[in-house]
Order: structure tokens, then C-alpha cells, then sequence
């Protein structure tokens, strides 16, 4: 695997090597990741990876500072994984100035987590969009366990009809059930029993519709009272159409379950679709 810091150097590198696919993360790998490297070789000739935490999606009270970075340990599961090049610029290489055009997603950077994180995915689309330039690639992977991030991105590369396929990874779960994250990292041993608790709320509300129920607010609710009395500080639970994330009028459209909610330190979010 070959590790590139500088956008000039990447795309030496990268000339003529067929079908490039990307896999953009922040670090901190873990097999939820490898999932979509190992997915990648499927859709292209040269695989790349990114590394980098980017500032511009934090907001002021956010983790930034504290978020695991891991670089020896990554590097180390993108080569087994069979990564061709890995890029990992530095802040001054991706922002050498004050970035002042940004992407502005429109309505749905709003909803769900944008309401939770003003900006959030205005950081998002923007580093997605730079990453993107410097990559070039014909194909790029996301988790579906990000929901709201993968619809972003989908409407912005669609939208400016930029030429890359865009392919979402199903969600990788531990045994019971919990979705891996890199802040999982956060939780003690008595929070990591109880974090799939998120997941158990999440289908109960899926077998709940497909037995017939209709009253998405009761079922929101019940939910969110679930998760309070086991100790939890929930953000949202909501039952949304897979398409746009707006309020479903009926249950006869594919819908999606989302939830975010607080466990000790670590902020979690899950999905499932129905």
C-alpha cells in the first residue's frame, strides 16, 4: 500500500490506474470500515482509502480534539484489507487557506442529526466535495449506518452530475447487535452491555409496522421512553421515508427507522430499514 500526504503526489499516483475506487474515513478503523475496502475491489481497479478528521463537520462542543486517531493501527488493517493507496493530508494540505466556499446541502441538512449538529453536514459535503477533487475516482463507499450522511452525498454528486457512482455498505454489527462505530471507544464496560439496547428499540419499531401499526408518534415515543428509563438522553427516534427522510403520510412506502442517543459519553446512532 502506497501513503500519500499531498494532493499532488495522489494524483501522480493515481494516473492511469484504471477504475479508481474511494473509501473516505476519519481513522480509527474498525471492521465496519474494512467491510467497504474489502467491497471496494469489486468496483474498480485501484483501491484508495482516505484518513482525515475534518474540522469543518464539529461543532464547537464536539470531539474534535478527542477523537482516537490511530494511524499506525490503520494503515495496518487497510493493507490487509488489500488497499492499493491510502491519502492522508494534514489540515494544511486540505485547507492551505480559510475555507470560504462551502457546500450548502439544502433542506434535509436540517433534519434528525443537522437539527443535533447545526453544520454538520455543511462540513460534511464540503470535505466530501474536496476529497472527491483530489481523488478523482469512478465509484465511492459509504456506510449505511450514517444514513442522513449517505442521502447527502447522493443529492450533491447527482445534483452537480458529478461523474461517480455512489455506493451505500450495509451497516456491520457486533454479535448483539450494537452498530460499530469509532466512538464506541467511549463506552465503559457497563455502557457497552446496555448499547444494544439502540438496536433492540430500532426493531421492535420495525416488527411493530410490519404487524400493522400506524401511529408512527406513539411508536416514536414509546421508543424514546424506552431508552430514558434505561438511562439514556436521547436525541431523536423517528420513523422516516428511506427517499428523503421526511415525515412518512403512510406506512405503504419503504421507511426507515433512525435513532440518536446519548450513553455515557458516547453519542450513538443507528438505522434500520423497513
Amino acid at each position: 500500500m502506497h501513503i500519500h500526504s499531498s494532493i499532488s503526489a495522489l494524483r501522480a499516483a493515481l494516473h492511469n490506474r484504471g477504475r479508481v475506487v474511494f473509501v473516505p474515513t476519519m481513522g480509527n478503523l474498525h471492521a465496519g470500515h474494512i467491510s467497504l475496502m474489502e467491497q471496494a475491489r469489486a468496483h474498480g481497479d485501484t483501491v484508495v482509502a482516505s484518513i482525515f478528521v475534518n474540522r469543518l463537520q464539529f461543532g464547537p462542543s464536539e470531539d474534535f480534539a478527542q477523537y482516537p486517531r490511530t494511524f499506525a493501527a490503520d494503515c495496518e488493517q487497510l493493507a490487509a484489507a488489500g488497499v492499493d493507496v491510502l491519502f492522508a493530508p494534514d489540515e494544511g494540505e486540505l485547507y492551505p487557506e480559510p475555507q470560504e466556499y462551502f457546500i450548502e446541502p439544502p433542506a434535509i441538512q436540517n433534519l434528525l442529526d443537522g437539527a443535533f449538529r447545526p453544520g454538520h453536514f455543511r462540513g460534511v459535503a464540503t470535505v466530501v466535495a474536496k476529497l472527491f477533487n483530489c481523488v478523482q475516482p469512478q465509484v465511492a463507499l459509504f456506510g449505511k449506518k450514517d444514513y442522513q450522511q449517505l442521502l447527502v452525498i447522493r443529492n450533491m454528486v447527482r445534483q452537480l452530475a458529478l461523474p461517480i457512482a455512489i455506493v451505500g455498505g450495509e451497516t456491520v454489527r457486533a454479535a448483539d447487535g450494537l452498530a460499530l462505530s469509532s466512538r464506541n471507544a467511549y463506552l465503559s464496560a457497563a455502557e457497552r452491555a446496555e448499547a444494544p439496547r439502540l438496536y433492540r428499540v430500532l426493531t421492535g419499531l420495525r416488527d411493530a409496522i410490519r404487524g400493522g401499526a400506524g401511529d408512527f408518534a406513539a411508536l416514536e415515543a414509546a421508543a424514546v421512553a424506552e431508552l430514558a428509563a434505561a438511562g439514556w438522553r436521547t436525541d431523536y427516534v423517528a420513523l422516516r421515508q428511506q427517499t428523503d427522510l421526511a415525515v412518512p403520510q403512510d406506512k405503504d412506502v419503504p421507511l426507515v427507522a433512525l435513532a440518536a442517543s446519548h450513553l455515557g459519553r458516547a453519542r450513538l446512532i443507528d438505522n434500520i430499514e423497513i
